[in-house]
C-alpha cells in the first residue's frame, strides 16, 4: 500500500507535529545521564555481582537511548538549533558510545531514500531473516557473550583509521590504502577516535574523582554485551520479517514496547518507525500522536509486541 502523508494530513497537522523543542532534547539527554549516574550510584553502594549484572543490563539501554538520541539528531530533530544537533549531541550521547553525529548521518540518509531495496545500505542487517531458532539463538549468545561487541569495536577502529567505509551495518568494505602514509593514519585516528577517548576519559574521571574508577568496567562491559543485544533485537523489529519494496507500509514495522521494551530496545519512542519513515522531520516524543492520528483514519494496525517479532525471525 504506497500511501502520500500530504494526502493524509493537513498542513496544520503536519506543522504542529514537526515542532521541535531545544527544550525537550536537552531534557531527553539529561534522562539519559541521569539515569547512568543513577545506576552508577547504585552499583558503587552495592557492588555485589549481581548489581553488577543489573548495571549492565540497564547501561546497554542507556547506551541505545544515546545511539537512539544520536538519530534523532541526525534528522535534525532532537534540537530546534542547528549547532545544538550537531555540537551537543554529538559530544554528549554520540561520542561516549564511538560513535558520531555526522558520519552516521550521511550513512543513515542512504537508509531512508533506499529503505527495504538492496540499495538500501543497512539491508546485512536484515537479510538473515527469518533463520532458524538455533541460528537466532546464536546470535543473541554471541551477542550477550561479546564476541559481536569486541567484532564491532575492531570494525570500529579500521572504519577510524579510514580501512573500511564507515557504516552500521554489517557488511565490511575496505578502502584503498594506496598512497597513505602513518601521518594520515594518525590524523584519521586523532579526528575520529580522538573525541570518542576525550569523552570516554571525561567520564571515567569523573568516577574516579568520586573514588568509584571501577564501576567504568560496567559501561566496558554493556557495551560490547547488552548494547549489542539490543542493538540487534531493535534492528529485526524494525526492517526484519517484512515485505520489503520501496512502500513505507510494507518495508519498516512499528512495535509495541511495553516498560520492559522501553528501558532496553525502544527508548525514547524508537518503536514507532513506521511513523518515522512516514515523516522523519517529526520530534520522537510526537511520534506517538503520529501514529494515533494513522490508527483513527485506518493506515496503521495495533502492533506486533518484542517477542512476536523474534519468534518471526526465527521461524525460518
Amino acid at each position: 500500500m504506497s500511501i502520500a502523508i500530504r494526502d493524509v494530513l493537513s498542513r496544520e497537522e503536519m506543522a504542529a507535529l514537526c515542532r521541535k523543542s531545544d527544550l525537550r532534547g536537552a531534557w531527553a539527554i539529561l534522562q539519559v545521564w541521569l539515569c547512568i549516574a543513577a545506576t552508577f550510584a547504585l552499583l558503587a553502594a552495592y557492588p555485589t555481582p549481581l548489581t553488577f549484572l543489573l548495571a549492565v543490563f540497564i547501561l546497554g539501554g542507556q547506551q541505545l537511548a544515546c545511539a537512539v538520541l544520536t538519530h534523532e539528531a541526525a534528522h535534525y530533530t532532537l534540537f530546534k538549533t542547528r549547532w545544538m544537533n550537531e555540537v551537543v549531541t554529538d559530544w554528549l550521547v554520540a561520542r561516549p558510545i564511538w560513535t558520531d553525529v555526522k558520519r552516521y548521518r550521511q550513512h543513515h540518509m542512504g537508509h531512508h531514500a533506499h529503505t527495504g531495496t538492496e540499495d538500501d545500505p543497512d539491508m546485512s542487517l536484515v537479510r538473515p531473516f527469518p533463520g532458524s531458532r538455533a541460528s537466532l539463538r546464536r546470535k543473541l549468545l554471541r551477542d550477550l557473550s561479546g564476541r559481536s561487541g569486541l567484532r564491532r569495536v575492531i570494525g570500529l577502529i579500521g572504519m577510524d583509521l579510514g580501512i573500511l567505509k564507515y557504516t552500521v551495518a554489517a557488511d565490511v568494505e575496505r578502502l584503498p590504502q594506496e598512497g597513505r602514509t602513518w601521518r594520515d593514519y594518525l590524523r584519521a585516528s586523532l579526528r575520529n577516535m580522538g573525541p570518542v577517548l576525550i569523552a570516554n576519559g571525561v567520564l571515567a574521571a569523573v568516577l574516579a574523582a568520586l573514588g568509584a574508577l571501577w564501576v567504568y568496567s560496567a559501561w566496558v562491559v554493556a557495551y560490547l554485551t547488552t548494547f549489542s543485544l539490543y542493538v540487534r533485537i531493535r534492528s529485526i523489529a524494525e526492517h526484519a520479517c517484512t515485505e520489503g519494496g520501496p512502500e513505507v507500509l510494507n518495508n519498516t514495522r512499528t512495535t509495541h514496547a511495553n516498560w520492559l521494551a522501553r528501558l532496553t530496545v525502544a527508548p525514547f519512542r524508537v518503536n514507532y518507525h513506521v511513523e518515522h519513515h512516514l515523516m522523519a522531520s517529526v520530534p520522537y516524543y510526537r511520534l506517538k500522536d503520529l501514529h494515533d492520528k494513522l490508527r483513527a483514519r485506518g493506515l496503521v494496525q495495533p502492533q506486533p509486541g518484542y517477542r512476536h517479532v523474534l519468534e518471526l525471525a526465527s521461524a525460518g
